[in-house]
This record gives C-alpha cells, structure tokens and sequence, in this order.
C-alpha cells in the first residue's frame, strides 16, 4: 500500500513539473516572439526613412539608368536602396519563423549591410554643397539605431534564456519530445 502512495506521489510530481517546464517553454517563446514584434516595427520605421531621404530618380520606377552609366554618389544611393530592399526581404522571412536560426542569420547580416550603405552614403556623398544627407536625417537614423540596438539585445536575451532552457536538463527531454529548436539570435 505505501508503494503504491509513494509510486503516485511520485506520478504526480513528475506530472506537475512536466506541466511546468513546458509552460515555462511556451513563456519564454512568446518573449521571443514579442520581442522580435518590437524590432520588425523599428526596422520598418528605419526602412521608411531610408524610402524617404532616398532621391526621386533612385526609387524603383524611375531607376532606369543603367550601373555603368552612375557616378560614385548615385552608386552609393543604389546601394542604400539594394540594402533597404535586402532587409525588406530578410525581415518578411523572419516573420513567420521568428525562432528560426537561418533567417536570424540572414537578417543580421542585412541588417549589417543596411549600416554599412548607411555610413558609406553618409560619408562619401558629399559634394560641393556639403553632405547629401541633412543633418535632421542623419539624427534621426541615430536615434532609430539606438532604438533598434537596445530591441536586439532584449531579443538576443530573450533568444539566450529560451536556448539556456531548451538545453537544461530535464527540460530538454520536454523539449525533444514537444519539437522545442533552438532560436537564432540576431
């Protein structure tokens, strides 16, 4: 008979921690997936203004003069314009999936080429008149930056403490068993 409590005792321990661990998986999945929500609005409010300051004839319907034929500046404009586009692409990715470690990847290396074309067309699009991108602009990206640099790193956490708890034992048994992956930080 107490083999018997003891047997149920013990059912019941594991029942209740199982239920537990998995809910804490859950948990700190829906942190991931919010904290990616937060980064995909600032990343759509950077692309919106990289879509604002890019010059008329660089937008899609008018871009019809060919690479050899633009000089260095309008390189510069077209490659703001392929690294806005190659975020686009990465962040639509992303959505769905937003645990998955190849479109995390993806992302941050466009997220990567966006600042890069940022800093080029920042610095070397000068011309006589001075810099081609208005000093409201330029602070404007900063700020927006360093938005979306704290946004990350709150995701990143959030990608870590997810990992941390699919990796732990026992809960990784839980999560073999529920098909809980590990998530891609950015």
């Amino acid at each position: 008979m107490t083999g018997s409590i003891g047997w149920w005792v013990a059912s019941a321990v594991l029942l209740f921690w199982g239920v537990g661990a998995y809910n804490r998986l859950v948990r700190l999945r829906a942190d991931i997936i919010a904290a990616f929500g937060v980064l995909d609005a600032l990343w759509q409010r950077q692309l919106a203004l990289v879509d604002a300051t890019l010059p008329a004839w660089a937008r899609p319907p008018q871009q019809t003069q060919p690479a050899e034929l633009m000089d260095d500046i309008m390189l510069l404009w077209a490659a703001l314009r392929g690294a806005a586009v190659q975020l686009s692409v990465a962040l639509a990715a992303m959505r769905p999936r937003p645990l998955q470690a190849e479109a995390a990847a993806a992302l941050a290396a466009a997220q990567d080429v966006l600042g890069t074309a940022w800093q080029r067309l920042q610095q070397d699009a000068n011309d006589l008149a001075g810099s081609s991108l208005p000093d409201t602009v330029a602070t404007q990206w900063l700020q927006q930056a360093g938005e979306t640099a704290k946004a990350q790193a709150q995701f990143n956490d959030a990608v870590a403490r997810y990992n941390a708890a699919v990796a732990q034992f026992p809960a990784m048994l839980l999560a073999w068993l529920f098909g809980f992956k590990r998530a891609g930080a950015i």
